[in-house]
């Protein structure tokens, strides 16, 4: 198993989401942390760690999106799993261990319940939206996903937003889906996201403060995804019309995006929102 970390310049929030990957209770894995041409002090932290299953990887180019981290994760990649998760996300400690036996089922592909989380948990809500069997186009967070190495390298890799045409990881997973793997829902709650895209100039301030209380909070409460189920089932049961209208919003705009293309202008706006310009 080859757990993969796309990083770029944000050394602080490094630590907790490696160690959610040091919690799992499925261990036999390599994380191989690949920066994106990172200039900061991301290689100190990797290399502190003091685990000989870490590794960090800098690509001397910079891509401006996780598809070329995640490519070469998948180059050098020993296991014949992969498994993604993002630089400022955590696991639960079951996450690889309930995926990798759904793999192990006969899934290509197998998915978890992702908790995304607002900024200050203003809302939260699960992902991928529609929990149960894969639909053809699907977005799931990389952070959520599990797949077989050969299915990916099969379907060409990961593509940039400007030749993907539409969000990178819904246009790979369904090219593996095309090419004949299973992708496989598992409805436990094992991961927990909190999104740049709604956080202003995330990568200008690299905070790290939500995913430092949110690991503490998964390493001590016993019930953690029980009580976060419950939570996310009571905010959708009292939601407001603000999220509604979001809500239908960003359906519209992937419908949208769809039919008319990924245009270039659509993701340097999101890289501008979150600081990266």
């Amino acid at each position: 198993m080859t757990v993969i970390i796309a990083t770029y310049d944000w050394e602080s929030v490094l630590p907790y989401s490696i160690g959610s990957v040091l919690a799992q209770t499925f261990t036999d894995w390599e994380l191989l942390v690949v920066g994106d041409a990172c200039r900061d002090g991301s290689e100190a932290v990797v290399q502190g760690i003091g685990d000989p299953r870490v590794r960090w990887i800098n690509l001397p180019a910079h891509t401006g999106h996780q598809s070329g981290p995640n490519n070469e994760g998948i180059r050098q990649a020993a296991g014949e799993l992969i498994a993604y998760l993002g630089h400022d996300d955590l696991w639960l400690a079951h996450h690889l261990a309930v995926l990798v036996a759904a793999i192990d089922r006969g899934a290509g592909l197998a998915y978890g319940i992702t908790e995304m989380v607002a900024p200050g948990g203003a809302w939260v809500e699960p992902a991928p939206r529609g929990l149960g069997p894969y639909r053809p186009g699907q977005w799931i967070p990389p952070t959520a996903v599990v797949h077989r190495r050969a299915a990916a390298v099969a379907a060409g890799g990961w593509r940039h937003p400007h030749d993907a045409g539409v969000d990178p990881e819904a246009e790979l997973w369904q090219r593996i889906a095309e090419g004949g793997a299973e992708l496989a829902f598992v409805p436990r709650l094992t991961a927990v996201k909190f999104p740049a895209s709604a956080r202003r100039d995330v990568y200008r301030l690299r905070p790290h403060e939500e995913q430092a209380r949110c690991l503490e909070r998964i390493r001590i409460e016993s019930d953690f995804e029980a009580r976060e189920l419950a939570r996310m089932l009571a905010l959708a049961q009292r939601v407001s019309w603000r999220t509604l209208v979001r809500r239908r919003w960003t359906r519209l705009r992937t419908r949208l995006w769809k039919l008319v293309g990924y245009r270039r202008g659509v993701f340097e706006r999101r890289r501008r929102f979150k600081g990266l310009d």
